[in-house]
């Protein structure tokens, strides 16, 4: 409307919002635009061009959330069972999945497992999520045999320096594994199981998750085993078990 920006009113801004709703710009998006003129216009009231705000009373679009997809424990068991174990790395991608589920990982943090992190007798993994924030996490007794088969394989692979004790082994960089190659193995392995959601490796950590609530596992427990900051986060899982 060749308004200059201090002349530009609450209502102006409503009418932009609605035009963005009206030509389909998704709410997300639309929250993310809105976000950038509130920032904006906060900056020209502190810096004296303004003297009030007319974001202030500017609404954000509904945004909702959009409920993960789950893997039903028949599901998991195709895909582990899809693992060409006589293939070199089919033991370590059925521990990949294994392990993954089991315990309910991030993709970085299974990148990231070290062996000096595995305490078998235990029965725990100690984890390093994000922030390199430290936690343990209990491990199945299934996911430490796995963990066993792999290891027997894993020392035919004399790992590059600084990668020694990484649990997962790429077999031809002898370093660890990227977290692209972990979704790649991930996208192979459903495609070989005849699974047609859209999954990648958080799917498991999210099934990991709703299958303890669906067990009867204590929500407070599950954000622990998880690493999330808020149990906010962790309640999204109430509405799948729903």
């Amino acid at each position: 409307e060749n308004l200059h920006p201090l002349e530009v009113t609450l209502e102006h801004l409503e009418t932009f919002s609605a035009g963005l709703r009206d030509i389909g710009i998704h709410p997300r998006s639309q929250a993310r635009i809105l976000s950038g003129i509130r920032s904006f216009y906060h900056f020209l009231v502190l810096e004296d061009y303004l003297e009030t705000d007319p974001t202030e009373l500017l609404e954000s679009p509904q945004i909702g959330f959009k409920l993960p997809e789950v893997l039903t424990v028949g599901e998991i068991d195709s895909i582990i069972s899809s693992v060409d174990l006589s293939q070199r790395e089919g033991q370590r991608d059925r521990t990949i999945i294994e392990v993954l589920y089991s315990c309910g990982l991030r993709v970085s943090e299974l990148c990231n497992l070290c062996m000096s992190d595995v305490f078998k007798e235990e029965g725990f993994i100690r984890v390093f999520g994000k922030g390199r924030k430290e936690r343990l996490v209990p491990i199945s007794g299934r996911a430490l045999h796995e963990l066993d088969l792999w290891y027997a394989c894993r020392c035919h692979i004399e790992p590059k320096p600084g990668n020694e004790d990484y649990v997962f082994l790429s077999f031809r960089r002898r370093s660890r594994l990227s977290r692209i190659t972990v979704f790649h193995i991930v996208k192979v392995l459903a495609g070989q199981a005849g699974i047609e959601k859209e999954i990648s490796p958080h799917t498991f950590r999210h099934s990991f998750a709703t299958h303890l609530l669906e067990g009867g596992a204590n929500l407070r427990a599950i954000q622990e085993m998880l690493g999330h900051e808020s149990i906010s986060t962790t309640e999204i899982y109430t509405h799948i078990d729903s």
